[in-house]
């Protein structure tokens, strides 16, 4: 069945296959003559690429492709000297998380040159009126930075994440294709899934007071229980795909109300030993959940509920075990195996990624508060 839909919260999102051969129409309502296309170098070589290419067929375009898959500070000051160099007058945020971030920084960069990432007050004080309309088009279904209101850019100065948070992040318009997803490895599915997936989990179980995003990550959660394997297992599935784009949305939205240890924990591990941002995050999900149920039982009920577990009659710890293994289940049959070890994380990180993790500020919404000897301890079950 094709599903078409356009609808904001707040912002406007175009869904259905076939939607991103209109996007000179939607350069035209922006008034957008000349774009600047954010993008990897990898992404340039792909069926995405080619797709957004045959779209724009008729507009002048100038491509910047050094996003690195955890972006960098210098992404970003490089995106805006391009766009300026080029003289352009929009943006297209091409890519997963990291490209759709550094879009979304570089505008303020490109109105304020002296801007720096971790000045928050400078953020707060700003009259952002002047940024560049700004279209994000996801060819990933997991980090949700499409409709988010943050960006996580690496400062190499100390190998911390720097995490921009402001409404003047939003992106203008949101182009949902599953066509765009289709050539996207099964390992990168599975990943970017689990990142989703993590969204919504966590966002669901912070503290703050939000209920629509609680029905929101509810359903991204149900989305994703549906589609996931499928989406893996067969990439050409536009429904599956399309479902993982709609459940990733979701999550972006949800995590409006903050996240929690796991995204403290995945942040070093991205940082300071290489790993693809979904992948920490499944790595470490679990045992977070076990460690908060252990201290919060029944906390995961209704996770389990919108996975479709029959666990209403199960007392609260039972219930939480269900929803744990069921999370387990669906990181095994993606294909991802658990251990950090397996991916060059060794014995002497343990301390450095335990001290970042307890600087991270994801954390703060974690529904059961941690120090640093917590994430030390998690860390090293990880291991």
């Amino acid at each position: 069945m094709r599903t078409e839909a356009a609808f904001s919260f707040p912002t406007p999102v175009r869904f259905g296959a076939d939607v991103l051969d209109e996007i000179e129409s939607d350069l035209r309502r922006f008034q957008i003559k000349r774009p600047l296309v954010v993008c990897d170098k990898f992404l340039t070589e792909t069926d995405a690429f080619r797709l957004l290419e045959d779209a724009l067929k008729n507009t002048p375009t100038t491509i910047f492709r050094d996003v690195h898959p955890n972006p960098l500070e210098a992404d970003v000051s490089g995106a805006a000297q391009a766009y300026q160099a080029a003289d352009c007058d929009g943006i297209i945020g091409l890519g997963g998380g990291s490209a759709l971030d550094v879009a979304k920084v570089c505008r303020l960069k490109i109105q304020c040159s002296d801007f720096q990432l971790q000045d928050q007050a400078m953020l707060e004080r700003g009259q952002w009126d002047q940024l560049p309309p700004f279209i994000a088009i996801p060819t990933t279904a997991g980090t949700g930075s499409e409709v988010g209101r943050s960006s996580v850019i690496t400062l190499e100065s100390t190998n911390a994440k720097a995490v921009i948070f402001h409404a003047s992040l939003l992106a203008d318009l949101v182009i949902l294709d599953p066509r765009i997803t289709v050539s996207l490895p099964a390992k990168l599915t599975a990943a970017t899934g689990l990142d989703a997936l993590t969204h919504c989990i966590e966002s669901f179980t912070s503290p703050v007071t939000q209920p629509l995003c609680d029905g929101i990550a509810l359903e991204g959660i149900h989305l994703i229980a549906k589609h996931l394997i499928q989406s893996v297992k067969n990439g050409s599935d536009l429904e599956a795909r399309g479902g993982m784009q709609l459940a990733a949305l979701m999550g972006g939205i949800a995590f409006q109300k903050d996240l929690g240890a796991t995204h403290s924990m995945a942040h070093p591990l991205s940082s300071l030993c290489g790993l693809h941002h979904g992948l920490a995050n499944a790595l470490c999900l679990t045992e977070v959940m076990r460690w908060n149920s252990a201290k919060q039982p029944g906390l995961y009920r209704r996770i389990g509920l919108s996975a479709g577990l029959n666990v209403i009659d199960l007392a609260d710890p039972s219930a939480d075990s269900a929803a744990i293994n069921w999370v387990d289940q669906l990181i095994a049959e993606s294909g991802i195996k658990l251990g950090l070890s397996h991916y060059g994380v060794k014995q002497e990180h343990i301390a450095p990624l335990a001290q970042l993790a307890v600087k991270d500020s994801c954390h703060l919404t974690n529904p059961i508060s941690m120090e640093e000897e917590d994430f030390r301890g998690l860390y090293q079950t990880l291991l």
